[in-house]
């Protein structure tokens, strides 16, 4: 029914953003992997509301707790579950959403197609259910970084119309969350934060575009045709909320140019076969060549603003709405390490597809 992702390495997410908590059931995961729930909560203090003055003043503490598939510090191959309860919840604040529907938001759409919604924040469509991806992304960063040394970094390239310079090599942690708003480019994180600000001051809301990269990927990960690597990150990366875009390598940009501009040309790299460029942003066929990944999601302005908008009721007669409660004057710094760790589980489940399939059997020996 829509609730989980992946086909070996799968989560299904659970829980609604004015409920008990949210949780996530993580299935596939390999035994005997040492893990603890702070190193869950590392991402997911990411993530959490109220971090920053640049964020939703929603007061979450978010603290994880596993609750089954862990033994002795180790995973034991069975599901492991993982539970976050809600604290900071008003659905009080919410009451004239019951029956007004909120522009571009998910209100109308779930009242027409189920009969029935949770309007207290948004219920299941609201982001906070990316708790459960965060949380099963930061087992399989881990997995990533000790068994292939694959590392995933995401941060903002722009902030409505403000975008920092191109980056020209794979930044660390430490220069993307120097800033609240995930740039590492400081003079341009300086600019989007007051962006922010000015638009929270307004009521209003503004959009963004974050980048994600991807390295040590081996190559083979992608399965043609349907599944191919990069159908399988458009599909993790559409279905975060807010998101309106997404392209790898070149984009759309790649568009505009001729075949003998575009083409990345195949050179030896010290004793390894690569390519002089990376417009093909690490996937060729579908399928992963080895270089990094690059690609990008774009995320739409907040839809929930802190001023008076027309809309109907559900009777459809037009009224007024003015948006209440706590929200993200621009949700993308939060979006950083959502992105990330849907790229680590499209990664992971292919990686493991990869050797279930072609790695498991030597028959080239027999």
């Amino acid at each position: 029914m829509g609730n989980s992702f992946g086909t070996l390495f799968r989560i299904s997410t659970w829980g609604e953003s004015h409920g008990g908590g949210i949780g996530v059931v993580i299935d596939g995961c390999p035994p005997r992997l040492p893990l603890s729930v702070e190193e869950i909560q590392i991402e997911l203090d990411r993530r959490r509301p109220g971090q920053s003055d640049i964020t939703t003043p929603r007061k979450e503490s978010d603290r994880a707790e596993i609750v089954s598939g862990i033994y002795d510090g180790l995973t034991t191959g069975t599901p492991i579950g993982i539970y976050v309860p809600n604290g900071d919840h008003r659905p009080a604040a919410y009451s004239e959403m019951k029956d007004k529907f909120r522009p571009s938001h998910a209100d109308f759409t779930y009242q027409t197609k189920f009969g029935i919604r949770n309007h207290e924040g948004g219920g299941r469509s609201s982001a906070r259910e990316t708790i459960g991806r965060v949380a099963a992304g930061a087992i399989a960063k881990k997995i990533l970084k000790l068994s292939g040394d694959i590392e995933v970094r995401a941060y903002i390239t722009r902030v409505h119309d403000i975008e920092m310079p191109a980056m020209n090599h794979f930044p660390s942690l430490e220069e993307v969350e120097a800033s609240p708003v995930r740039c590492p480019h400081a003079a341009t994180a300086e600019k989007m934060v007051d962006r922010i600000k000015a638009m929270r001051n307004e009521g209003d809301s503004v959009g963004g575009l974050i980048e994600c990269r991807v390295r040590n990927v081996p190559v083979g990960l992608g399965v043609p045709v349907f599944d191919r690597l990069e159908a399988d990150l458009a599909k993790a990366m559409l279905s975060i909320p807010a998101t309106k875009g997404f392209e790898i390598g070149s984009g759309f940009a790649g568009s505009l140019m001729q075949g003998s501009e575009h083409n990345d040309i195949f050179v030896n790299k010290e004793g390894h076969i690569g390519t002089a460029t990376n417009r093909s942003g690490g996937v060729q066929g579908g399928i992963s060549n080895g270089e990094e990944l690059i690609f990008r999601v774009a995320f739409k302005p907040t839809a929930t603003l802190i001023q008076k908008q027309a809309t109907v009721d559900k009777e459809g007669n037009e009224t007024e709405l003015m948006g209440r409660g706590r929200h993200d004057p621009c949700v993308v710094p939060r979006a950083v390490p959502i992105v990330e760790s849907m790229a680590a589980l499209v990664i992971i489940d292919h990686w493991m597809r990869h050797k279930a399939q072609c790695q498991s059997f030597g028959f080239e020996n027999k």
